[in-house]
């Protein structure tokens, strides 16, 4: 692992995204709410969360990171057949979030693929990916 012990703690921020693209009709399935397995967005923001949390253990050298705040948002494009992802962490610590945020954002996918695959096996993840971090020696970086 990196030594972090000389950086200051500051706030940082991490902010990534996703996406899923599906048939219309599994679309229509989650927005429906009648996906068998049951409220596949619902569920798969319980994912991101506790996905987020445990990202030390699925990443080797990854620090474990005390989060202050996890939000996951869904937006469906109706037109792209296709639900997007936005995950944003937060801590106050020596080192930066981006991987939980990323880790939360895949997993996210995961769960929807997992749960509408019955219906769906071609479902497609694509674009993860870090759109804002802040915080650190860096500071601030947003994607172009």
């Amino acid at each position: 692992m990196v030594d972090i012990a000389a950086k200051s703690e500051t706030h940082r921020i991490a902010r990534t995204r996703g996406r899923i693209t599906m048939h219309p009709a599994t679309l229509a399935l989650i927005r429906a709410g009648s996906a068998k397995k049951g409220d596949v967005l619902g569920i798969a923001r319980v994912a991101a969360i506790q996905a987020s949390k445990r990202t030390a253990e699925l990443i080797p050298l990854c620090h474990p990171i005390p989060l202050t705040r996890v939000a996951v948002e869904f937006t469906i494009d109706e037109a792209a057949s296709a639900i997007d992802v936005e995950v944003s962490a937060e801590t106050v610590g020596r080192t930066g979030v981006e991987m939980e945020a990323l880790t939360a954002a895949s997993v996210a996918l995961l769960t929807i693929y997992d749960m509408c695959k019955a219906s769906d096996r071609g479902m497609r993840i694509d674009a993860i990916h870090v759109v804002h971090k802040d915080g650190g020696k860096s500071g601030r970086w947003d994607a172009a």
